[in-house]
């Protein structure tokens, strides 16, 4: 089962869109997906859910994870790393069987000019200690906004083709 991770809790955020791009993209190809995104954490994760607690709340998502095979992580650039709450979720997780020898995909996103480049690598390092294995096609999609249209679907030609060889790529993973 693949698990599309929109890395935020910002209500209304280019993450959510373009990981409901991956979802019909993937549905086209004939593989489901479903969408996690972190604005359904709980509101109070950080008390509720680390250091071995675990909230009625995150235990439907802790249920999620365990029945994932593979990740599929869209995560924005947030003062040139990942969002913090992204790494909470990791956190929250249960350790180290949520991740371990699992498989993952990540597409970095900013509305500047280097697609989370940064950030992605950073949140490698996250992958690599939970061994997390991560494909090496990685995807970094600058000016998100204008890449996504009205319709929610990205439309640039040479976006098309690398989301579209990653997706093939890590299916076959």
């Amino acid at each position: 089962m693949i698990t599309i991770v929109a890395a935020t809790n910002r209500p209304g955020s280019s993450t959510l869109k373009l990981a409901n791009y991956y979802k019909r993209l993937l549905a086209e190809k004939g593989i489901d997906a479903g969408i996690l995104s972190l604005m359904d954490l709980p509101d109070n994760i950080i008390v509720s859910d680390l250091y071995g607690k675990r909230s009625t709340q995150f235990e439907p998502i802790q249920q999620l994870i365990d029945q994932t095979d593979k990740f599929l992580f869209i995560i924005p650039e947030y003062n040139g790393s990942f969002p913090g709450v992204l790494k909470v979720f990791m956190d929250a997780c249960d350790f180290p069987n949520s991740f371990y020898e699992k498989k993952a995909a990540l597409v970095g996103i900013s509305s500047g000019k280097y697609g989370n480049i940064r950030g992605v690598d950073h949140f490698v390092g996250v992958c690599n200690y939970m061994h997390l294995h991560v494909y090496p096609l990685r995807i970094h999609i600058p000016a998100i906004r204008q890449e996504i249209n009205a319709d929610g679907n990205l439309h640039m030609e040479d976006t098309l083709k690398f989301t579209n060889e990653q997706i093939d790529k890590f299916v076959a993973f």
